[in-house]
């Protein structure tokens, strides 16, 4: 008895030129994608979560602009001084950008540096009256918002909340001190002559708190 063998035979599987062609562009674009990805790790300086407000870059670029601004706008004292005995009011809308609590007002001055106390000293200007008390801020610590407010041109709006629009203050006056205060002797100065422009709240017309942008020891 005989026994038949049905072999089977399978064809190769042939691709159609055009499906090679797809996948060919495939890996050509997944290799592209791969070279033009980079690996961030989470946490590190280019994690994009970590890039929220920087005061210290804030202060460096912002700084300049009002240090610019104020020296532009910037009067004589005297001359503030007797516009404000004349009319505070009045001396305020001319002179000085206004806040909730009173305007900031640019001015310039040639003083003799008197006391220090705390965080500033005293200053003698001539032609001031003997009752107007000017003081200059020369730190360590510098306190208020006076820079951050004084050109009218930074805003609550342009930032996120009012931590951030608190630390631009801070970042403005951290970099004053770097910028003004860092290469001074400020614990002695007394009896010298300085050249000063800055900014100071009108609230109570008989003292001046004057926060320099720029402050020259003769």
């Amino acid at each position: 008895m005989s026994t038949s063998t049905e072999t089977t035979t399978r064809k190769p599987t042939r691709f159609s030129p055009t499906l090679l062609a797809s996948v060919a562009a495939a890996v050509v674009v997944l290799g592209a994608i791969a070279l033009d990805t980079t690996v961030v790790r989470i946490g590190s300086e280019n994690d994009v979560r970590q890039q929220g407000f920087s005061a210290a870059t804030y202060g460096a670029d912002e700084f300049p602009k009002v240090k610019a601004n104020v020296e532009e706008r910037a009067a004589p004292a005297v001359e503030v001084a007797n516009a404000i005995a004349a009319d505070k009011t009045a001396a305020g809308e001319k002179y000085g950008v206004a806040t909730s609590i009173g305007p900031v007002i640019p001015v310039s001055f040639t003083a003799t540096v008197g006391e220090r106390k705390s965080n500033y000293h005293t200053v003698t200007i001539d032609g001031l009256p003997a009752e107007l008390v000017v003081r200059v801020q020369t730190g360590p610590a510098v306190n208020g918002t006076d820079l951050r407010d004084a050109t009218g041109t930074i805003e609550f709006g342009q930032f996120k909340n009012q931590i951030e629009y608190q630390d631009a203050g801070s970042a403005l006056n951290n970099e004053m001190k770097k910028a003004v205060l860092a290469g001074i002797d400020v614990e002695n100065l007394t009896g010298k002559t300085v050249e000063v422009t800055g900014v100071f709240k009108l609230v109570n017309p008989k003292s001046w708190l004057v926060t320099p942008v720029k402050l020259e020891v003769k």
